[in-house]
């Protein structure tokens, strides 16, 4: 990603300016760049603000300065000179992982509290208790910060014993949902909320003080972080694991309340079959860590409704759609997502449905929603559905064969559009 209109400025300025924590080990690992990018930079506030413009002030607690650049965001922490690489003071990162950096100039790595044997496990399997046996890799250090590192104990090569005990416990939490998230070893299973690597976590967590509730924002970009990573259940476990979804994210925590039919979501119940869906989701490029934040959001609400539904005999969950599409807005609201972003969202939930029944329903009843260029995006979130309750991908086949006709008969100017043959007379005109 290139990073130059942001930085530039600075670096011509005469500040350093280095990619840290996230940012700099989704850079050494490969993986494509989380929605927003973390800065240490020795420029001060004043610089920032005359060098950078629309330069935004989030809250300490978030960065000392922020600039929106389209879809991405950047964050920068204000650090003095002579505590550049320090790691011994309260604003430090909650895990010692997370004290990397690449100098965006010079494009070398900085590592110093020695994590790099942990990285490179990471990077190489996934599973920090495995050490890969090459010791080809392309890991540029600065000057000074090379060294031969000796192979960790199993006790030691472990992101969790990283803990600062000086760290923000809400802060700490979230980084660590979203580690797992991102960087835990690829698997088809999800981390269930009482299994061991949870509950040692969440111990580490409760000895540190409680600190300040995040704000919106800081929700938004650990939501988003998430949402693109690889493993987002894991991620997702651990925070309602802690009461960090009941407490801030209500509306899925009541997933967990709904029981689902067993004939057709042998999953599990609704908060199961979400998580569950995710685990269907496509990469957008060949990189483990590229997903789609709009299918990952559509897939993680598409159900908020059926908590809030009332259900008839043997109909369940009657206008969950409508009332999960009005619950995700308000959701996605609370969290300051930008509206078009939001609009999408209440399509795809308010919509979700409909795919599975396409090739049966009259075209004066979806032509609306098939014009819209967020239908594609829909069958995938349908696809993911399906596949999650194990029922095949019959019906997903048939809707898309569906939509096919439908889109090359608009093309057709002697079709009408559901495909009956118009005369001359009846010819469309482009």
């Amino acid at each position: 990603m290139d990073h130059s209109a942001i930085f530039g400025p600075l670096v011509s300025a005469g500040h350093s300016v280095s990619l840290c924590g996230f940012s700099a080990l989704d850079c050494y690992m490969g993986f494509t760049p989380l929605p927003f990018t973390r800065v240490d930079t020795n420029a001060d506030i004043p610089a920032l603000a005359r060098l950078l413009e629309g330069l935004r002030f989030p809250g300490t607690d978030i960065a000392d300065g922020a600039v929106d650049a389209g879809e991405h965001s950047y964050y920068f922490r204000c650090i003095d000179p002579e505590d550049f690489f320090h790691n011994s003071n309260p604003s430090s990162p909650s895990y010692t992982l997370l004290s990397f950096y690449q100098n965006w100039n010079t494009k070398r790595f900085r590592d110093p509290l020695d994590m790099y044997p942990l990285i490179r496990a990471l990077r190489f399997t996934g599973d920090p208790r495995k050490i890969p046996g090459s010791k080809k890799d392309p890991l540029r250090l600065d000057p000074g910060n090379q060294k031969e590192f000796a192979l960790p104990t199993s006790e030691y090569l472990s992101w969790q014993s990283g803990l600062n005990p000086r760290a923000d416990h809400f802060q700490a939490l979230m980084d660590a949902a979203l580690i797992l998230a991102r960087y835990d070893e690829p698997g088809d299973s999800i981390i269930g909320r009482n299994t061991q690597p949870l509950k040692e976590i969440l111990r580490s967590l409760d000895t540190l003080s409680p600190g300040l509730p995040p704000k919106s924002e800081a929700q938004r970009l650990l939501l988003m972080g998430i949402l693109v990573s690889p493993n987002p259940g894991r991620g997702l476990e651990l925070l309602k694991a802690a009461g960090f979804i009941r407490e801030f994210w209500p509306e899925l925590d009541l997933l967990d309340d709904v029981d689902h039919s067993k004939e057709f979501h042998p999953e599990g119940n609704v908060w199961k079959h979400t998580l569950e869906t995710l685990r269907y989701r496509k990469t957008t490029t060949h990189n483990r860590a590229a997903y789609d934040f709009r299918l990952s959001l559509g897939l993680l609400l598409h159900d908020v409704g059926k908590p809030l539904s009332a259900s008839s005999g043997s109909r369940r969950f009657n206008g969950h759609a409508e009332l999960g599409a009005q619950a995700a807005r308000k959701f996605l609201e609370r969290m300051e997502f930008k509206s078009s972003l939001i609009e999408d969202i209440y399509y795809l939930v308010k919509n979700h449905m409909l795919p599975a029944a396409l090739p049966r329903l009259p075209l004066i009843r979806t032509q609306e929603i098939l014009e819209s260029p967020l239908f594609p995006t829909l069958l995938e979130l349908y696809r993911c559905d399906e596949s999650s309750s194990f029922k095949g991908l019959d019906g997903y086949y048939e809707s898309s064969a569906a939509y096919q006709s439908y889109l090359r008969n608009r093309r057709n100017p002697y079709r009408s559009a559901d495909g009956k043959k118009l005369g001359k007379q009846g010819t469309r005109k482009y």
